[in-house]
């Protein structure tokens, strides 16, 4: 009789393995140790994301409880806590996070088929913006953020047909958030909807130059000179003007004209102010495009809620890399998983399903055909819904 291999293996079956291998080629990976290599390390580590375990301790003793399995899993070598806080000290983390990049692209490349739901826009929308993980100053000295905190920025861009990060940046806490636009990449002709954070007109003419638009809320103290105004007649929007920055330096650094939409937010009861350089889309589209942003934020949200980069194994910057860029490769792995299976339970959902089903030797689509009976909807919950 056929039996599959545990639902843990066959959930990285999707990473091809001459890929990795190639990356631990690129950074030396394996050349301090080959008894635990680096794939073992990976497999640990998402095993830890899975399961849903807050220290190295309780994974390596979750994994060793079922040690005839272990090779079955993927890990050749011995799996102890000691070897594994060794090899998050030492190897390089950017193997991890040039894997979770693949796959991040991988996963772009499933869902380039969503639809922006009520938003007439046919092209390319993405929204940038940055969370903050605190940590324990005294463990994490590297990380000083304040007098009495330590902490790291985590940036994604998230490609909001699929809601799946194509860009992802790690940095200090005290670095603000507008500097990372230097290194985002711009696609010409997407739309790239930011906060007031962001607001900064050089790097913005600069999305103008390389052909891209933004959508962005205004700040209150913005000096706009308004030159024309279009007649507005849909729900909710107040006034749709073109014009210039006002001042010298504003002028100097965004010298073209620029579009102001001022919406009023029935649900908040909120007066907004947007600005973008794309003159063609109707003022409601404006509005909506920036009212996507939200999604941004449920992102971060999701990976704080269901993986586990609000407890680190490690100490060091490298360690704490490898951990968030394994988060972000499983996050990947379930978004990939549920296109290629059709799969209609939610990213949360498979996860609960994965973490309590990883040593089942059963088939994936079977797995959950298993636990499609879901549970009926109550609109009162107050539960994040982050569906992918």
């Amino acid at each position: 009789m056929f039996t599959a291999p545990p639902v843990f293996t066959q959930l990285f079956q999707y990473i091809p393995h001459y890929h990795f291998q190639r990356l631990v080629h690129r950074y030396g990976g394996d050349q301090q140790s080959r008894d635990f290599s680096c794939w073992d390390q990976f497999l640990c580590m998402a095993f830890a994301q899975l399961a849903q375990r807050n220290s190295l301790r309780e994974t390596v003793l979750c994994l060793n409880a079922r040690p005839h399995l272990l090779y079955h899993l993927g890990i050749r070598g011995e799996v102890r806590r000691s070897t594994l806080a060794d090899a998050n000290e030492r190897r390089d983390w950017r193997i991890f996070g040039d894997l979770g990049a693949w796959l991040i692209r991988r996963a772009q490349q499933l869902h380039t088929d969503t639809t922006l739901g009520e938003v007439d826009w046919s092209g390319a929308a993405y929204a940038l913006d940055a969370s903050t993980i605190d940590l324990c100053l005294s463990v994490f000295p590297w990380a000083h953020f304040r007098s009495t905190k330590a902490g790291i920025k985590l940036h994604a861009l998230l490609n909001l047909r699929g809601n799946i990060p194509s860009f992802i940046a790690i940095t200090p806490a005290q670095w603000h958030e507008v500097n990372v636009m230097d290194l985002v990449p711009v696609e010409p002709g997407a739309c790239y909807v930011v906060d007031r954070g962001y607001t900064d007109f050089a790097r913005l003419y600069g999305l103008q130059q390389a052909r891209a638009f933004f959508v962005i809320r205004a700040k209150r103290n913005l000096d706009f000179i308004r030159h024309d105004s279009q007649v507005v007649n849909e729900p909710g929007v107040r006034s749709d003007q073109l014009g210039r920055f006002g001042g010298v330096r504003a002028a100097s650094d965004y010298p073209d004209k620029v579009r102001r939409v001022h919406y009023f937010d029935a649900d908040t009861a909120k007066h907004l102010w947007f600005l973008t350089n794309h003159f063609l889309p109707s003022a409601l589209t404006v509005a909506r495009l920036y009212k996507l942003r939200w999604q941004v934020e449920l992102f971060f949200k999701w990976i704080k809620q269901h993986l586990g980069v609000k407890v680190f194994y490690g100490a060091s910057e490298n360690a704490v890399k490898i951990q968030l860029w394994t988060a972000i490769s499983v996050y990947a792995l379930l978004a990939i998983l549920k296109k290629e299976l059709g799969l209609a339970q939610s990213l949360n959902e498979i996860a609960q399903v994965l973490s309590v089903s990883l040593f089942e030797k059963m088939p994936l689509p079977q797995l959950f055909m298993k636990y499609s009976i879901r549970e009926p909807h109550n609109s009162d919950s107050n539960q994040l819904m982050f569906n992918v």
